[in-house]
């Protein structure tokens, strides 16, 4: 059976450019560059620069589109589009030449091409006498090391896949006698299959001493008992001092758990964060600034309005220029919107940023963690009057330089909880206050996670057991067993 009815319904939906705004403001300095720099390749109505003389378009861009209609004819001498366009239609090969001059300067940016962790394993490996069997193999176990220098498959996977796609067939034993000429390939410790193994290999390849070998015969006998700590057994077991022990433990300390972490990264570019604020104490008070490559200087093409002006100051017209007059306002249209939403990026952001500094003036002025008020999305989103999403925009994406650091915005954020005065305090603070603790300690006892508890507590913060543990999980502090030292 069909029925009919009537429903109203409001909802609120966003428009291209507001959609564009918010993309925008999500933008961090660096990548804000490259949207700039894409617009501006695009849009050939689109300059940046400081423009001489203000010019007020926006009548000419309202008239011009009732002259779309009004029937009459346009002369293709009154305006000229390929004038206009002509820059941009040249062809590529038009604007290059077939000589190069030394004295022509590089725009290119050079970039160290360096050899790959695996190439450099291989080029080690044409100094060893091998079988064709055993060269086979070993770079396919070479090819089998991560970034961390281990090979983490076992040898029985590892035989198989030689057969199904190197056609090669051979044993485990074989392959554990190709390996063993792996591990002793720099750096140290590269191709083993688990951490115990690798610090074995990279002590196996020390000079020998008392201390290197009492060290030896712990990783490769007491493993378990080493990484759980349990020191007075491992005195027990091999009848040794404390102080042995701790020269043992030393010499192990200096041990590299990941040998391939220092070669695979060389080839990386790394990223530099480019803070979008900066604030300042000047005089006691904070100063805030934004960063001036948020704020490019941009002004719509002179030659383009001109071309506008023409349009509507001629008598004939010409329906054959429609079409190229519209995309002449499409694109004017596009370089104001643009421009516009620039100057509303700009105050977004500083807005936003000038309303947490305030709300964390305490911190910044003293750079004290401990001064941290609580503080969410919501609390600056109502001081400023602007929606929660338009401040997490701001705060998720944006770095800012202070007296201590740069810091990501959003770090400024927490939750609260109330300490024994009834008083609502930030979590960080007391995630501090739990580091500082656990910094100060005794590492020969380290102080259990219910003793962690009972003296925050004493300082007035009533939290439990588990959630001291959330806290320390979350700070990257290991459990009491783990933290403890000779």
């Amino acid at each position: 059976m069909l029925k009919q009815q009537l429903q109203f319904k409001l909802s609120q939906k966003l428009s291209p450019q507001q959609i564009q705004l918010m993309k925008l403001i999500q933008l961090p300095t660096q990548a804000f560059e490259q949207r700039l720099k894409q617009e501006l390749e695009e849009n050939p109505a689109l300059e940046g620069g400081k423009e001489d003389i203000e010019d007020n378009y926006d009548s000419d861009l309202d008239n011009t589109t009732d002259d779309f209609n009004d029937g009459e004819s346009i002369n293709a001498e009154d305006i000229n589009v390929d004038e206009y366009l002509s820059d941009d239609e040249v062809p590529d090969y038009r604007t290059q030449t077939s000589n190069y001059s030394i004295d022509d300067e590089e725009k290119t940016i050079p970039y160290a091409a360096g050899t790959s962790f695996t190439q450099y394993l291989i080029d080690q490996l044409n100094t060893y006498r091998l079988s064709d069997e055993e060269r086979d193999i070993a770079e396919f176990l070479v090819g089998s090391v991560d970034d961390s220098g281990y090979i983490r498959r076992s040898l029985s996977d590892i035989m198989d896949d030689l057969a199904f796609t190197q056609n090669v067939f051979t044993t485990e034993e074989k392959i554990e006698h190709v390996l063993s000429l792996v591990h002793q390939l720099d750096p140290a410790g590269v191709g083993a299959r688990n951490l115990q193994e690798c610090l074995s290999i990279q002590l196996h390849r020390k000079e020998k001493n008392l201390d290197i070998e009492l060290a030896t015969r712990i990783i490769d006998e007491a493993f378990d008992q080493f990484t759980k700590k349990h020191y007075e057994k491992l005195i027990q077991k091999f009848d040794i001092s404390e102080l042995q022990l701790k020269d043992a433990i030393s010499e192990i300390e200096r041990l590299n758990p990941k040998p391939g972490g220092s070669y695979a990264g060389n080839n990386r570019i790394v990223e530099h964060v480019v803070p979008d604020f900066a604030i300042k104490i000047v005089d006691g008070e904070l100063e805030l600034t934004l960063n001036g490559r948020n704020a490019p200087e941009l002004h719509v093409s002179r030659e383009y309005h001109n071309m506008l002006k023409g349009y509507k100051d001629s008598k004939d017209k010409s329906s054959s220029q429609k079409d190229a007059v519209v995309f002449i306002k499409q694109k004017l249209d596009a370089a104001k919107w643009f421009i516009e939403a620039i100057k509303q990026r700009q105050q977004t952001l500083f807005i936003t940023m000038s309303a947490i500094m305030h709300y964390q003036s305490e911190y910044f002025l003293t750079g004290d963690e401990r001064n941290l008020k609580p503080m969410i999305l919501k609390d600056i989103a109502d001081e400023i009057d602007m929606d929660v999403s338009t401040v997490s925009r701001v705060a998720n994406s944006k770095y800012v330089d202070t007296p201590y650091g740069t810091k990501l915005i959003k770090e400024f954020f927490s939750e609260s909880m109330k300490n024994d005065q009834g008083e609502d305090v930030s979590t960080r603070e007391i995630k501090k206050i739990l580091e500082t603790v656990i910094e100060e300690e005794d590492k020969r006892k380290p102080l259990t996670d219910e003793t962690l508890a009972a003296i925050l507590k004493e300082k007035g913060y009533p939290i439990a057991r588990r959630t001291v543990a959330k806290y320390r999980e979350q700070l990257d502090i290991p459990v009491a067993r783990l933290r403890k030292k000779m």
